[in-house]
């Protein structure tokens, strides 16, 4: 592994020398550093043009200029703004955790969704639900991501904006939020048609039933996650994950799972008080909330085991994964609890349409994590829409695949139930493909946050590289594009990497 490693490396950083003279070269050809000045007014027009050829060594060729520049880039130096005067470092040191929320976001909820919805097409492959998620694959991939983002400034923050003026639900909206979710589910679950009839029934009823509960309550203008909606809500991702690690016949694991919900729940009851949990006097950081997490998988882990029987190791996986479900929701009671203060802060305006902070606003940790997150919310669905039609397509081929293999075959012959031959037989091999598309998209999704970043505004990589172009700054491009190349020759590694993980067949050191 070692030895594989450091040879991609070298190969990595060859390719990035080649490239970074490439670059180089084609961008000195094409910006203008003088454009400004070629139309300038000023009587001082030719002294003025002479400074900045002096400046920016315009008189020597380019292939020269690369030299001093690559001589400051191993030493550390990115170089400087010639129009501000900053240097690089400091101009990419927000800009880079900008870009790295906005995509880390995007691509784990796509890869999330994506690979979950493509398998659970390929199971019901022909059906309604099938031509469902595909066409919607396709309708989504042919977005255009400037018209996507238009779309969702007006409708997802000016519109619910307005919503949030006046939660009210009418009997229109209600009746098509039914629809919509009852036919959803019973194409997912299909079966006979009286069995389809009741997923309808029971989709419909939850949806409408959920959106009175929120209306009734005035959830949306206090939202919280107390022991009334926790229990329900834990007790479901219970069962689902139950489910899906070991069948819901494993009945320690659900046990298990079960005991971690209401230990989920007590732990609301108890942390309450503390000024730690507060929203308002809140003391928080995100190690300590990674931290808790952790612990709470632990914790989760140790009730597992304590359930015994001759396969604790699964009842073990699957509490801790629940657990972690639990302190996830709970950290989001915390933060919601803190939204009233957020909201009246932004005149009840909240969902914010450019920027990725609120000028100003000050406040505690679960204040400037709901301000991060709403300014997160919108450019991660334009990126989302972008990366989620590929997973669905790529997971749905390469299940389908699966199914097909003898291996499969033989496991359905051996007895194993349907659940067991699909997760534990069928998706670690369907993720094998997966790992070839993932470092692609990273930088496809780089390419689709320059146009993210502009339209709402936010202070990424990508506006940093638009404003060089713009301005003919050369120092702030090559950075731009010498961080996205490494980014890809480190995804294309890590695939190779996680080739050995999903299938111990592959072996990177031959």
């Amino acid at each position: 592994m070692l030895r594989f490693l450091v040879r991609r490396s070298l190969t990595g950083l060859a390719v990035l020398l080649v490239a970074s003279f490439l670059y180089y070269v084609a961008i000195a050809a094409v910006i203008d550093p003088l454009e400004d000045l070629r139309f300038t007014t000023d009587p001082n027009q030719e002294q003025l043009i002479a400074e900045r050829v002096a400046l920016l060594d315009l008189d020597t060729p380019s292939q020269i200029r690369y030299l001093s520049w690559l001589g400051a880039f191993v030493t550390g130096d990115l170089g400087s703004s010639f129009r501000t005067g900053q240097a690089v470092t400091t101009i990419l040191q927000g800009a880079v955790v900008s870009t790295v929320q906005l995509l880390t976001v995007a691509t784990v909820v796509a890869i999330l969704l994506g690979v979950s919805i493509g398998i659970a097409s390929a199971l019901r492959q022909y059906t309604a639900f099938d031509y469902s998620i595909t066409f919607s694959a396709f309708l989504f991939f042919s977005l255009p991501i400037f018209w996507v983002a238009v779309l969702l400034k007006q409708w997802g923050a000016i519109g619910f904006n307005n919503f949030l003026g006046d939660p009210f639900f009418g009997l229109v909206v209600l009746a098509l939020a039914g629809l919509a979710a009852g036919t959803f589910w019973m194409l997912a679950v299909g079966g006979s048609p009286p069995r389809r009839l009741a997923v309808f029934v029971a989709g419909a009823a939850s949806a409408v039933g959920v959106l009175l509960l929120l209306q009734l309550t005035g959830w949306w203008s206090t939202p919280h996650i107390n022991p009334s909606l926790l229990a329900p809500l834990g007790v479901l991702t219970a069962v689902v994950i139950t489910a899906l690690s070991t069948g819901l016949g494993h009945r320690r694991a659900l046990g298990a799972s079960l005991t971690v919900v209401a230990l989920g729940v007590l732990a609301w009851v108890l942390l309450t008080p503390f000024q730690l949990w507060n929203p308002v006097t809140a003391v928080m950081s995100y190690p300590l909330l990674v931290g808790l997490g952790a612990l709470s998988a632990v914790v989760g882990a140790g009730v597992g085991y304590a359930w015994g029987g001759p396969d604790k190791g699964q009842a073990a996986r699957t509490a801790a994964i629940v657990a972690v479900f639990m302190a996830l929701y709970l950290g989001l009671d915390r933060m919601m609890q803190a939204w009233p203060a957020y909201s009246e802060a932004l005149n009840g305006r909240p969902i914010a349409t450019i920027g990725d902070a609120t000028p100003g606003l000050g406040g505690n940790f679960w204040i400037g994590a709901i301000d991060a997150y709403t300014h997160l919310v919108l450019p991660t669905i334009v990126l989302l829409l972008i990366s989620f039609a590929s997973y669905t397509r790529y997971s749905r081929g390469s299940m389908l695949e699966t199914l097909n293999q003898d291996y499969m075959r033989t496991a359905r012959a051996k007895g194993l139930n349907e659940r067991t031959v699909v997760m534990r037989h069928g998706f670690r091999n369907t993720l094998i493909p997966l790992a070839t598309i993932v470092p692609v998209d990273i930088i496809t999704l780089l390419g689709g946050a320059l146009i993210t970043e502009r339209i709402f505004n936010r202070p990424g990589m990508g506006t940093v590289f638009l404003r060089g172009l713009d301005e003919g700054d050369i120092d702030p491009i090559m950075a731009y594009l010498i961080i996205v190349g490494a980014l890809a020759i480190i995804a294309n590694i890590a695939a190779d990497v996680i080739y050995t993980v999903l299938d111990p067949r592959i072996r990177v050191d031959t």
